[in-house]
């Protein structure tokens, strides 16, 4: 990150920056970047896509769509990419910060639809649920693993969760550093775990999810995907669980103060593809 920073020593994240974790998705990233609009809510949109060690391109497409690209030279997993991501997106000056999948599977253009209730101040947190839009699959398994997990996060969370790993959200920048991010995979559950029990507000609002349309996915078959998913569900609540009783924090208490910065600090951003080496420590802090 910090080679990024001094060959961009001048650039600045507008109010919104779109975070986009990808990995071998030169078939998808394209079609992606185009869908995202270049305003939401009156907010200017940066796009930032970490590239994740990908061997196909990737990082090239991004560009030439005019993302600002940071890539890697190994894959470290999408936690890792997005924890990145979170990170260079605050330095620079984001207010609100977005994420959607690079294979293509949601679509960019509902973005609004997450960040009105930001901008309005009507939460701190808001991520897409498929079961509350429109969600298009024919994986039986997958389908009720949904509602499964859906229903374990909304007993451990005190209030009802539809989804529990939608990739298209949007949150205030200031969370990022409040929540503790470690898992390589599976991030999305860690990350809405984790804002819950720090007292963030947390919205749903209903989005579309689609099949892929080339490429597979990485988070293996379905019996794999249920047990590591569920693993990381328990492993974060535990977690948490422990961190509010040692510093005498309820679920219900409110959640820290956010600094969001201010309307005037917005500045337009150039596209820029990095392919330096910036680094992931084991721990899960970025270095680079």
């Amino acid at each position: 990150m910090q080679g990024f920073r001094a060959r961009n020593p001048d650039l600045r994240f507008c109010a919104l920056t779109v975070v986009i974790a990808a990995y071998n998705e030169a078939a998808n990233i394209g079609a992606v970047l185009d869908r995202i609009p270049k305003q939401v809510c009156s907010l200017p949109v940066s796009v930032l896509v970490v590239d994740d060690g990908s061997r196909d391109g990737t990082a090239a497409v991004a560009a030439s769509h005019g993302a600002n690209v940071l890539a890697s030279p190994t894959n470290r997993g999408q936690g890792a990419a997005l924890r990145l991501g979170y990170s260079l997106a605050v330095t620079l000056g984001a207010r609100f910060i977005a994420t959607t999948d690079a294979d293509g599977q949601y679509d960019a253009s509902e973005l609004p639809l997450l960040v009105e209730p930001l901008v309005r101040d009507e939460a701190d947190f808001v991520t897409g649920s498929r079961r509350l839009g429109l969600y298009q699959s024919t994986d039986m398994v997958r389908h009720t693993g949904v509602h499964v997990f859906a229903r374990l996060l909304s007993l451990i969370a005190r209030q009802r969760i539809t989804d529990t790993s939608n990739g298209l959200r949007a949150f205030k920048a200031g969370i990022v550093e409040h929540i503790t991010l470690s898992q390589p995979q599976y991030q999305a559950t860690e990350l809405l775990i984790g804002v819950i029990y720090r007292g963030f507000r947390v919205a749903e609002r209903g989005t579309t999810m689609r099949p892929r349309t080339s490429g597979s996915s990485k988070k293996g078959p379905n019996l794999v995907y249920g047990y590591r998913f569920g693993r990381v569900m328990l492993s974060t609540w535990l977690r948490e669980l422990r961190r509010n009783r040692a510093e005498g924090r309820r679920l219900s208490d409110p959640a820290p103060d956010l600094a969001v910065g201010r309307p005037g600090d917005d500045v337009a951003v150039t596209p820029h593809a990095d392919h330096g080496e910036p680094a992931w420590s084991p721990d899960g802090r970025t270095a680079g």
